[in-house]
């Protein structure tokens, strides 16, 4: 296998076994989606206040376009919250312990 190199955001290269390195040889795909429930987790956890969790709330006031709705980043989550079984996720959120054994389930999960 071609040794590629990836570009990371302080200016280091990293080949593709080094990568896999630091996530540890998980399917990277069940990485970035735990990753991203943790975060949504942690604005969840957030007061209404703040500014992260107003800009996550914020729903645009203008119509869609035609055709069949584009996937979003919300319906994503919830699709992969469904196929693992996971009801009632925003109560579950407010607590860190259960949401981080869901967030461990996501990495192991056969379905996502």
């Amino acid at each position: 296998m071609a040794q590629r190199r990836k570009q990371m955001e302080n200016g280091d290269k990293k080949t593709n076994e080094e990568l896999e390195n630091l996530i540890n040889h998980e399917n990277i795909v069940r990485h970035i989606k735990s990753k991203r429930l943790s975060w949504v987790g942690h604005v969840e956890r957030m007061p209404d206040e703040r500014e992260v969790k107003s800009i996550y709330k914020w729903k645009p006031h203008a119509t869609r376009p035609k055709g069949r709705p584009r996937l979003r980043w919300d319906d994503d989550l919830r699709d992969d919250l469904r196929k693992m079984g996971v009801n009632n996720w925003k109560q579950k959120a407010q607590e860190r312990k259960p949401w981080r054994g869901i967030t461990e389930q996501t990495k192991t999960h056969k379905e996502l």
